[in-house]
């Protein structure tokens, strides 16, 4: 296993890292989401990257969070089409049903109109 350590962005073109061993005032997408902020149009600013066994090494883009601005908050017209997409995807398009459950693409339809009688 071998240290991914570009600090000056020479070998990678980016600032390199090792997993979990970024430098403060740097964070990945999911975690500038944890602290209520987004990138918001900023550059990468480096990378984590993480060995694994006979495959490429995972990366994880690194932005400031100095540059990172609030997340939006959510507007009730996208609430509600969040709402009726959801809806959408729970309704059978055979017995138009609300099956309380996400209808399998495989099926294409709830299970009991799949499965009319009983048994998968």
């Amino acid at each position: 296993m071998t240290l991914c350590l570009d600090p000056t962005g020479a070998r990678y073109g980016i600032p390199t890292f090792p997993w979990r061993l970024a430098p403060d005032g740097l964070a990945t997408r999911r975690q500038l989401r944890a602290l209520g902020l987004r990138p918001g149009g900023q550059d990468i600013a480096g990378q984590v990257l993480r060995p694994r066994y006979r495959r490429g090494p995972l990366a994880a883009f690194l932005y400031r969070v100095d540059r990172a601005k609030p997340v939006r908050p959510m507007t009730p017209a996208k609430q509600a089409a969040l709402v009726k997409a959801n809806a959408a995807r729970r309704t059978c398009p055979v017995c138009r049903l609300d099956a309380g459950y996400v209808i399998p693409a495989s099926l294409g339809m709830c299970v009991p109109c799949a499965y009319p009688e009983g048994n998968p």
